[in-house]
């Protein structure tokens, strides 16, 4: 053998262990399709959750705000609750009436509190249930503006 057949089969026999690496089910790194679809699926369903969570979240902090107004905006506990309908109703809050707020006077301060659940349907039988509960107490530095 020559000098170039021998350094010609060193040359492949370093090539196969390469290309035996490269393909190798244990270098290989990545998803696999069915497990891409899997992923896939619990992210479209945690979305879907998670859109139908945020109107949730945005009724809560409508009801946090109108609890700070109508508690600045009223003395007595028919003002305060008349107050919170009207905000009610601008800013279509219906999880939660004048009627279910507590308005109580601590020392020199009217203190309104309020406890509601809001309920998103997930599945047919299947709901998640949140419970919301503050008071103006909760926020006392919190300046409102009109």
């Amino acid at each position: 053998m020559s000098d170039e057949s021998v350094a010609s089969s060193s040359k492949s026999a370093r090539r196969m262990p390469l290309m035996s690496q490269l393909s190798s089910p244990a270098r290989q790194r990545g998803l696999s399709l069915i497990s891409l679809i899997f992923v896939g699926v619990i992210v479209v369903f945690l979305l879907a959750i998670g859109m139908k969570v945020v109107p949730a979240l945005a009724e809560y902090l409508a009801v946090e705000r109108a609890v700070q107004k109508a508690a600045q905006e009223g003395q007595t506990v028919r003002d305060i609750r008349a107050a919170f309908d009207r905000y009610c109703t601008i800013d279509d809050i219906k999880s939660i009436t004048g009627k279910d707020l507590d308005v109580t006077k601590d020392a020199d301060r009217i203190v309104v509190s309020y406890a509601y659940s809001y309920s998103v349907p997930v599945l047919d039988n299947v709901r998640i249930v949140i419970d919301f509960s503050g008071s103006n107490r909760d926020h006392p530095g919190r300046a409102v503006q009109p």
